[in-house]
């Protein structure tokens, strides 16, 4: 089969898709009605997502250039894309930093909650901060001077640094004019002072106010001429060396040794205090080999994600989103015993609206039911805490046999996983990396319980990771069945990760990287094939990103064809909808709210069958071909309905809010009607929490 190949103008760059997906949740921190905490919090989110941004996508453009890589499928040229994200990367992050200091601080200020500045400091307050530094910060503190014989030091990733400009002769003479102080990892970065002291309810200072006072004390008899505080982004994505591997024979010593240099790779961004001395600015440049292009002058604290401790410290309910408490399905507080309700019906959890504890429960029942024999599990994210591995530590220590799939690969959660695959091994679990070169993401847990005479599956499956904490902030749906060919099916994917083998023929599940993308394709290729022939044609799509260039090619065809299409897509979407003659019954919606929309169904009206799929896939290339991951289908009808509901019409409703592309890629805001939910988060939390709801 030839692939198609569409013209460039048909695609949307990702890495400018990824950065309008941020203008979007920067617009979060703009809105007013939001609570200014949460306002905080969403500037600080801005913030750690263009980390990650400069640490792999930025990164991985920079070795493409240097390549000479061609062009990727939009054709815009590699160094013209580099371009266009500095001028809409400098542009946001002023934009960022207009609101913190013109708005959301200010407005925290009327509330009880300072900043207290440097140039405001009273008496009292200068007091406290030259005990504070003397107490706290002196005995950690390491001033580098910089001359022949102390070179530049090696910088952590994103840590907070100065840069001190001299002036005089230290005690042996040394005339230098530079020096550099780095702020220790275990120091706070923001400090909240008493309230006798702050003068108000909640009082904080910034580290680098501190050490910017009393910074002349790491150079007695020396002049500091200025202190500027500046942070290094470095290349954070991770490489196993195939030749490694195989010396070594263990994905897991190899990811160890490549850890541990993570914190030192090339630099790709250089933050900078806006009132830092253009020509400091510039020795920094040259000594981490950066260019003007890769300079970011910040007013304000470089590193804006440790402000998320304010938001988290003030105990303030009105300048927070309301609490709520997630529900129930009725089932499973009717009848205690969890394999019991999965018996009687398939069970549908609708996550942060509807409570985690059933999963958690599901894996601790299994863990002390005498009559379970076999636990299965896949850990992609789960935290360097989690009840879940301490159950599946239990259940292998009781005898039962435990598998556990652990993805070293999880980007960011290396360290942690790392550590429960030691501690699982430690307990008795059989603890398997998955497939080298395919980072498992199917979220599937497989319990095996003898009943009578025979042996009964049931699994869990699920959109998102096994985490309680991201469980209560992101959106995903999970499915416990016990329905035979599904469980069958889950239990061939465990095959294939933990032995060898040809890949079976599944029932119900697509499975990539084998049937995933051609089952999509297929789906996608039936409802054009209904809707040319005069029927009703209809594709509803959620994910997190939309990219993958066949999935676009057959979903533009489905469009001509007269396939009505509404696709819902938090982040990158690089398909051009309502183009005419090629997209114009294409809608896309992006939806951005309290939690991070995570779930990904897939809707197919299939000559009225109306073919409901969960899945842990986007459609982007790595998704289809370079993971490991399932899309599983929703058979009961009661819990098909749910989906659509939840799902699907709850974001296409058009009185509540969304951002909606055009035809040029750009985004415009649909407000909700008055009188209405503003939101379809809100909607699920009436609908779904605090309630018994099934």
């Amino acid at each position: 089969m030839v692939k198609p190949v569409l013209a460039t103008d048909l695609y949307l760059n990702r890495e400018l898709g990824q950065l309008a997906f941020n203008r979007r949740v920067l617009a979060l921190a703009e809105d007013k009605r939001i609570p200014a905490l949460e306002r905080l919090r969403y500037l600080c989110i801005v913030d750690s997502n263009l980390d990650e941004f400069f640490e792999i996508r930025i990164a991985g453009l920079k070795e493409e250039i240097a390549a000479r890589a061609p062009a990727g499928p939009d054709g815009m040229p590699l160094e013209q894309v580099f371009r266009e994200i500095e001028r809409k990367t400098k542009a946001l992050v002023a934009r960022q930093y207009e609101i913190l200091n013109n708005d959301v601080l200010p407005q925290l200020a009327a509330d009880g909650i300072r900043i207290l500045r440097r140039t405001k400091w009273n008496a009292a307050q200068k007091a406290w901060v030259r005990d504070y530094f003397f107490r706290e910060l002196m005995p950690v503190l390491t001033p580098i001077g910089l001359d022949p014989s102390h070179p530049f030091p090696r910088l952590l990733n994103k840590s907070l640094n100065f840069v001190v400009e001299l002036d005089g002769k230290d005690a042996f003479g040394r005339k230098s004019s530079m020096a550099i102080v780095q702020a220790p990892r275990v120091l706070p970065r923001v400090i909240a002072l008493p309230r006798s002291i702050a003068g108000c309810e909640y009082g904080f200072m910034f580290l680098s106010s501190i050490l910017h006072a009393h910074v002349g004390e790491l150079f007695p008899g020396m002049a500091v001429v200025g202190c500027y505080q500046f942070q290094l982004t470095r290349n954070s994505d991770l490489y196993i060396d195939e030749e490694e591997l195989r010396e070594l024979k263990s994905l897991r010593k190899a990811l160890q040794g490549e850890l541990r240099q993570r914190q030192f790779g090339d630099g790709v961004r250089l933050e900078v205090a806006d009132e830092c001395p253009r020509r400091l600015a510039d020795a920094l440049l040259q000594q981490f080999g950066l260019n003007e292009i890769d300079l970011y002058q910040i007013n304000g604290p470089v590193n804006l994600m440790r402000l998320l401790q304010i938001a988290d410290r003030v105990d303030r309910p009105a300048l927070k989103f309301p609490a709520f408490v997630p529900g129930m399905p009725r089932d499973l507080l009717r009848y205690p015993g969890v394999f019991d309700c999965i018996r009687r019906s398939d069970i549908l959890l609708h996550h942060p609206f509807q409570s985690f504890l059933p999963v958690i429960n599901f894996i601790e029942q299994a863990a002390r039911d005498p009559q379970v024999v076999a636990i299965k599990q896949t850990v992609y994210r789960t935290g360097a805490q989690s009840a879940m591995m301490e159950l599946l530590m239990q259940a292998a220590r009781s005898g039962k046999a435990v598998t556990v799939v652990v993805e070293l690969m999880a980007r960011f959660d290396e360290e942690a996983n790392i550590n429960w695959a030691q501690q699982l091994e430690e307990a008795g679990a059989h603890v398997i990396y998955g497939v080298v070169g395919h980072k498992t993401h199917a979220k599937m847990a497989l319990v095996v319980r003898r009943e009578g005479t025979t042996l009964r599956r049931y699994v869990h499956l699920s959109t998102g990771n096994y985490h309680s904490r991201t469980a209560t902030l992101y959106t995903d749906f999970g499915l416990f069945t016990c329905n035979e060919e599904i469980c069958s099916d889950v239990n061939e994917v465990f095959m294939q990760l933990t032995g060898l083998g040809k890949a079976s023929k599944l029932k119900h599940l697509w499975q990539a990287p084998f049937t995933l993308h051609q089952r999509t394709i297929k789906a996608i290729q039936t409802e054009a094939r209904n809707a040319a022939a005069g029927r009703k044609g209809r594709i509803v799509a959620r994910m997190n990103a939309l990219l993958e260039p066949e999935i676009i090619a057959a979903l533009y065809a489905a469009s001509q064809a007269g396939v009505t299409i509404d696709l819902i897509v938090r982040g990158v979407c690089a398909l051009r909808p309502e183009l005419p003659g090629v997209s114009e019954n294409i809608r896309v919606r992006s939806v951005l709210g309290r939690f991070l929309e995570h779930s990904r169904v897939f809707y197919f009206y299939n000559g009225g069958a109306e073919d409901v799929y969960l899945s842990s896939a986007d459609w982007m290339d790595r998704n289809f071909f370079r993971r490991i991951e399932i899309c599983f289908p929703v058979l009961e009808p009661r819990l098909k309905k749910r989906v659509i509901r939840e799902g699907l019409t709850a974001c296409l409703a058009r009185d509540v809010e969304a951002w909606e592309m055009d035809a040029n890629g750009e985004y415009h805001f649909r407000k909700g009607k008055r009188g209405r939910a503003g939101h379809s988060q809100t909607v699920l939390l009436d609908l779904l929490a605090a309630k018994q709801s099934g």
